[in-house]
């Protein structure tokens, strides 16, 4: 989340959970952290042995990985579904995100426990007196490195310059590309009038190379969290040879170029994912974990056998196995539930009837009782929403006892729908909710049905669909109700409100009309609090705008605001990154 709508949900490594998100999307998800789950499809099995070959001489320059202990050790985790891509400049959700986070670096990366953005490429980094330039210094170690799986050989390929940041960053812009995230770097000069083929000149966006280890940045606007923006995935360096070598399948093993701690060694698609330690990385001797194994189990109940088996490390529980867990001694201390800064939301196509009425929408967000799906179904202490962005996030209004969030009331419900013309839901069209393959969204999408069955009286249609094709759907032409997440790709309510409803500079999921008088309130909120300096301004800006989205037009039905819910092996000591993917590199494993 890792988002938009994407990414959803941007990022914490909610391993078949918060994954999912555009921060992003978040994918598959059992509630408690985002995933994608598949209820009723089978286990991914690899595939037959192959007789084994002999090993190719390596290449000139290439070498063996190194003698180290530390590619003994090893963690086995579950990705929950197939990552839709492995490039920085495509990925929009947590799953993707979360790969691309431990094979490529960024200009800036945020510390898991303060938030606080850190270097990673970048040294240090300054601001013109006007805030519209930033100059980021980078460090001069940093290396492309091939991989050869077939031979087990890394090769240093040449440097990381600001060369490739710049290459990356027009990529992401250039209308070719087709990036789904591109409307993050509308804050860079030219970045939304390129984007959109206003301008046809990529060279003119708002990047250059000062020289080889120097990145010049130019805005529309000050932005005290670029530094945050200037890291994020869709601004990684990408190398542009292997990209122009071989096109859509420059991410694949034996033709990857990476960057970061770990090396691509494998890629069965919908089985598996393996990484080794990268030998040439700068900082390679902090990185205890030689091997990360990730699979793509889809079923929460499997992949959890799994972890209970000794198979998996690391893992969200099924939520029907959550009072089970909290009741026995040695499972409940692997267990970890704190505040993650993502959303889960029901999006509503404000095109489609009956939610083009507002007032469907708001009965719909009135009949649904938030806190007794958490307390019956959820059990992961999370928080029932009014409002989008969650606690922890500049300018969110979640613990403000003045904001008039849309909270359970049956009652209000009724009336709403008969004054909107469905008197106890008589005269409505057939309604479906959508959600993406996950046995937690599932239990998630029954409640809500039986919740307006009982408050309204409306019968309303499930389906489901895998996760990438669920976002193409939900992104071409959302269903009338669609189920989705969103977790943070830096902590301020631009990364929230803006880019993921902005009806011109988002993806605009909901089809909100920009020409609405709503919309344009929204519009002018949003953009008037991105473009101000003033913390109270923006503050009282992202007020308003949250009651316009999640209140007075109910664009969309905020849930509830996640929780961190995961099982660690007691061997394994971590961190949890509340922003982007997993540090695994980070972590270290002691069986």
């Amino acid at each position: 989340m890792l988002p938009k709508t994407r990414l959803l949900a941007l990022i914490s490594f909610i391993i078949a959970a918060t994954m999912i998100l555009s921060a992003c999307a978040v994918p598959p998800a059992t509630p408690a952290e985002p995933t994608t789950a598949a209820p009723g499809e089978e286990e991914p099995t690899a595939p037959p042995a192959e007789e084994p070959t002999e090993p190719t001489e390596p290449a000139d320059g290439a070498q063996p990985l190194p003698a180290d202990a530390s590619y003994d050790n090893y963690i086995n985790m579950n990705l929950a579904t197939e990552p839709p891509t492995l490039d920085p400049n495509l990925a929009t959700d947590t799953t993707s995100v979360q790969c691309v986070e431990l094979l490529f670096l960024g200009l800036t990366d945020f510390e898991d426990d303060t938030l606080e953005t850190i270097p990673e490429l970048a040294t240090e980094w300054s601001v013109s007196d006007d805030g519209l330039v930033w100059t980021f210094t980078m460090r001069d170690d940093g290396q492309w490195v091939h991989y050869n799986p077939t031979d087990r050989t890394a090769e240093v390929m040449g440097p990381v310059t600001a060369h490739d940041i710049v290459y990356s960053v027009r990529r992401t812009l250039d209308p070719a590309t087709a990036s789904d995230y591109g409307y993050v770097d509308y804050i860079i000069k030219n970045g939304e009038a390129v984007n959109t083929g206003e301008n046809t000149d990529v060279e003119s966006v708002g990047v250059r190379a000062v020289d080889d280890y120097t990145v010049e940045f130019t805005l529309e606007q000050p932005a005290g969290y670029f530094p945050g923006i200037a890291g994020m995935w869709i601004n990684r360096p990408v190398p542009q040879t292997v990209i122009e070598q071989y096109g859509d399948s420059w991410t694949e093993a034996g033709n990857l170029w990476t960057n970061g701690p770990y090396l691509l060694e494998t890629w069965e698609h919908e089985n598996r994912i393996v990484m080794v330690k990268n030998p040439y990385y700068y900082a390679t001797d902090t990185v205890q974990i030689g091997t990360v194994n990730f699979v793509m189990v889809t079923e929460d109940s499997t992949a959890f056998s799994m972890y209970e088996n000794g198979e998996l490390d690391v893992q969200n529980p099924p939520l029907d196995d959550m009072d089970r867990i909290k009741a026995d001694p040695m499972l409940s201390e692997e267990l970890t539930i704190a505040p993650d800064l993502c959303q889960y939301y029901f999006g509503f196509n404000n095109t489609k009837a009956p939610f083009d009425n507002v007032l469907v929408r708001q009965a719909f967000s009135y009949a649904l009782d938030r806190q007794r799906l958490i307390d019956d179904v959820l059990k992961g202490e999370q928080r029932p929403a009014w409002s989008f962005a969650p606690p922890g996030i500049f300018g969110s209004v979640a613990d403000r006892e003045d904001f008039p969030g849309i909270v359970f009331d049956p009652e209000r419900a009724q009336e709403l729908l008969t004054e909107a013309g469905f008197p106890n839901g008589e005269g409505l069209p057939p309604i479906t909710l959508m959600y993406n393959t996950s046995e937690g969204h599932q239990k998630i999408a029954e409640f809500a049905q039986q919740s307006w069955r009982e408050n309204l009286g409306v019968e309303v249609q499930l389906a489901n669909q895998e996760w990438a094709v669920f976002l193409d759907t939900v992104d071409e032409d959302a269903p009338q109700i669609y189920r989705m997440g969103w977790c943070a790709d830096y902590p301020d309510q631009n990364n929230w409100v803006l880019e993921v409803f902005h009806p011109t500079k988002s993806s605009n999921d909901p089809k909100w009309d920009p020409e609405s008088e709503s919309a344009q309130a929204f519009m002018a909120a949003v953009e008037g609090a991105a473009a101000s300096a003033d913390p109270d301004e923006r503050e009282e800006l992202y007020f308003e705008a949250e009651r316009i989205l999640n209140v007075d037009e109910a664009v969309v039905l905020p849930v509830y605001y996640y929780s961190r819910v995961v099982m660690t092996k007691p061997f394994v000591t971590r961190t949890f990154a509340a922003l982007g993917g997993e540090h695994i590199d980070k972590w270290t494993v002691n069986r």
